[in-house]
């Protein structure tokens, strides 16, 4: 089996298990202070293999600008703000499914950014994703005393937050960062999400870490699973022109993350959270997939 016809399954693969690499690490780390570590290691490593590979930098102040900028939102908004809400207590398998709406979101707000028109199954798919979401997860709430339901609301509002953040950083990335070698920008990216989440943790965090083997497993994954070799593996199917077979299949990480948490963790799959994410794919395909255009 060539690369070619695994390399978009296993990238999908190796994406879900970042909501159970962040479940797994919160015993042993306070998750800002992971995060700062993580994109430490993960800037220094992308240079590296920017400087070895004589990966072009950007030419010119604004390049520089945009791509930390980028990573302002696509990693230290987002990933501090799930990794936050799930050290909070918010399953990993909502929070993947909350994730699962950015393609929605990103429908949504492309109209207004760049007058982008949705189709009647489009629009349908954004109504059909935020359904499944309400399914998925109201019962939980409604089931809460109303002392807990506050506590809980802030953490899935953070996550929601976070969600937008990304979309936020993905229209970014698209308008500002069309150019440039993507090794070299990845590198900027971490360091822009370092500069959110270092701040942050001193603000609020005891700069907690438990130097043993849990939090080094989590660690490596994080850099060198997640970090390095999904971004590879997505630079690599950019190269081949199999991107959209990448996007087809991120239909999947819901489901994927809500059995491997169930699995790994125990948290229960219940009859709503099962329908709720077949809904949520069902919308987000929707919205995603090619239309064919009548001349």
């Amino acid at each position: 089996m060539t690369l070619d016809r695994i390399a978009p399954a296993l990238f999908v693969l190796l994406w879900s298990t970042g909501w159970i690499v962040a479940k797994y690490a919160s015993p042993h780390a306070d998750p800002l202070t992971f995060l700062s570590l993580r994109f430490t290691l993960a800037a220094v490593l992308f240079a590296v293999i920017a400087f070895v590979s004589r990966a072009a930098w950007p030419s010119s102040r604004s390049g520089y600008r945009h791509a930390v900028v980028s990573g302002v939102f696509l990693h230290g908004i987002y990933l501090g703000g799930v990794w936050w809400a799930i050290s909070q207590g918010v399953p990993s398998s909502v929070s993947g499914l909350i994730a699962a709406l950015q393609p929605l979101l990103t429908a949504l707000a492309a109209p207004l950014i760049v007058g982008e028109r949705l189709s009647g199954a489009q629009k349908l798919g954004v109504v059909l994703g935020f359904a499944g979401l309400t399914v998925a997860i109201l019962p939980r709430l409604m089931a809460l005393e109303s002392s807990m339901l506050q506590i809980a609301l802030l953490p899935l509002l953070v996550n929601v937050f976070a969600m937008a953040s990304v979309t936020a950083g993905t229209l970014y990335q698209k308008r500002y960062l069309q150019e440039g070698d993507l090794r070299s920008i990845a590198s900027l990216q971490y360091v822009g999400g370092f500069l959110v989440v270092m701040p942050m943790a001193l603000l609020i965090e005891p700069l907690r870490v438990d130097w043993n083997l849990e939090f080094a497993l989590a660690m490596g994954w994080s850099v060198l699973g997640l970090s390095l070799v999904s971004i590879m593996l997505l630079l690599y199917l950019i190269r081949r022109g199999q991107v959209s077979r990448a996007a087809s299949l991120t239909y999947l990480v819901p489901p994927a993350v809500a059995i491997e948490s169930w699995i790994l963790f125990g948290e229960v799959l219940t009859v709503p959270m099962i329908i709720g994410t077949l809904i949520v794919v069902i919308g987000v395909w929707l919205t995603n997939r090619k239309t064919r255009v009548i001349v």
